[in-house]
């Protein structure tokens, strides 16, 4: 028999759409909880986000939705959010970044279950809107991205505050459940995407160091306070890191480089087993190295450094990623219904050895029956009537 998952019995109503907190809930739903996404009838503002399969279906929809269960309601109606309060009232568990609508606030729905988790993302702490992209550009990072020569701002396209937004709520959500047991009381979170950002930033000593007089400067490829940098092979491009003295010594003994290394640091009277002289000679120590890496294949450079504790990668495209999939563990075969047959990631969390294998995302409103029949109780001719008025399930 298999072991059940941490979260097994857990139930979780989601409301929600874009990046944050459907990855919230589809984290819960990979250790085990009954995930019911929630949605305006014919979808939501994210049902048709790019990327897109050859089907027109959403890549992106698909793949933050694995393993959920999902319904449709119509939110707009009152019929339609006091099917959603039920929904709340059996599970206990809202994740959200919904706007407040009537009868579906946290003060409305603890009205019928006390000890309601209600976890909310907020765009700003003053209940302002923002998104990854507008909170990024507040923070400071697009000024530090891209060439040393570069004037104007660059994004990068990682939605990295989405992301840990995600992970925060999941994380609140389960120190509530926590709180709950011990205490029998439940709790309204609040997650502000600007405030994850701005946690970072102090935290990673941004904010320190430009309150101290200090200006973090553009570097490319470059690694701020280390020895990083790209480099060219003769077929392609590597990333090499060195952060430890241990690093370094291994990258100079194999590349060959001993004796030209020592005599840079006899003239510049630097001493490179520290990280601050290799940083400020980064571009004399990469001028050294880069002939190595230009007259060698990557395949080349990989049996040098295989065996030494060099921080090394090359550079590859998604198409190139994509090539060796089939030998990482955490991908596996996945028929999505509308979207056809590929690998896709369980979950990062190994419990034990092994990875939750990941669950097919349901089609919009596929289990709106199922839901309101089972989890409701609701009868066969009650829910029938629903669909018929398009108060809940697609047509």
């Amino acid at each position: 028999m298999a072991t059940p998952l941490p979260l097994a019995g857990m139930r979780v109503i989601e409301l929600s759409s874009f990046v944050a907190v459907p990855l919230g809930g589809m984290t819960l739903a990979q250790l085990g909880a009954d995930v019911i996404r929630v949605d305006q009838v014919g979808g939501g503002p994210d049902i048709d986000r790019r990327p897109l399969a050859p089907s027109g279906r959403s890549l992106y929809w698909a793949g933050l939705n694995k393993g959920k269960r999902s319904v449709t309601v119509d939110l707009r109606s009152p019929e339609g959010r006091e099917l959603v309060a039920g929904l709340v009232a059996e599970s206990g568990f809202v994740l959200t970044n919904a706007p407040p609508r009537e009868g579906l606030t946290y003060e409305a729905l603890r009205e019928t279950r006390p000890d309601l988790i209600h976890v909310q993302l907020q765009g700003r702490r003053d209940g302002g809107n923002a998104v990854d992209y507008t909170v990024n550009a507040a923070m400071g990072f697009p000024s530090i991205t891209g060439p040393s020569d570069q004037t104007t701002p660059v994004n990068h396209a990682l939605p990295a505050w989405d992301i840990a937004c995600g992970l925060y709520l999941t994380i609140g959500l389960l120190a509530a459940e926590r709180h709950r047991l011990r205490t029998g009381e439940g709790q309204s979170l609040r997650v502000a995407l600007q405030d994850v950002a701005l946690a970072t930033a102090g935290n990673l000593g941004y904010l320190a160091e430009a309150q101290l007089g200090g200006v973090r400067p553009r570097l490319g490829n470059n690694l701020f306070g280390d020895f990083g940098r790209d480099f060219a092979t003769a077929d392609g491009r590597v990333m090499v890191v060195t952060l430890t003295p241990r690093h370094w010594r291994d990258l100079v003994k194999a590349t060959g480089l001993g004796e030209v290394i020592a005599a840079l640091e006899r003239a510049l009277d630097a001493d490179f087993r520290r990280a601050g002289d290799r940083y400020a000679y980064r571009e004399t120590l990469a001028g050294v190295l880069a002939p190595w890496f230009a007259s060698r294949t990557c395949d080349q450079v990989e049996d040098a450094l295989k065996g030494t504790s060099v921080l090394w990668s090359r550079y590859r495209d998604f198409t190139e990623l994509t090539a060796d999939l089939d030998a990482e563990p955490l991908m596996a075969p996945l028929d999505q219904p509308g979207i056809g047959p590929h690998l896709a990631p369980g979950s990062p969390l190994r419990l034990g050895e092994t990875s939750t294998p990941p669950a097919p995302a349901p089609t919009l409103g596929e289990h709106t029956d199922e839901v309101l029949r089972n989890v409701l109780s609701l009868s066969p001719d009650r829910v029938k009537a629903l669909r018929t008025r398009r108060i809940a399930g697609e047509s």
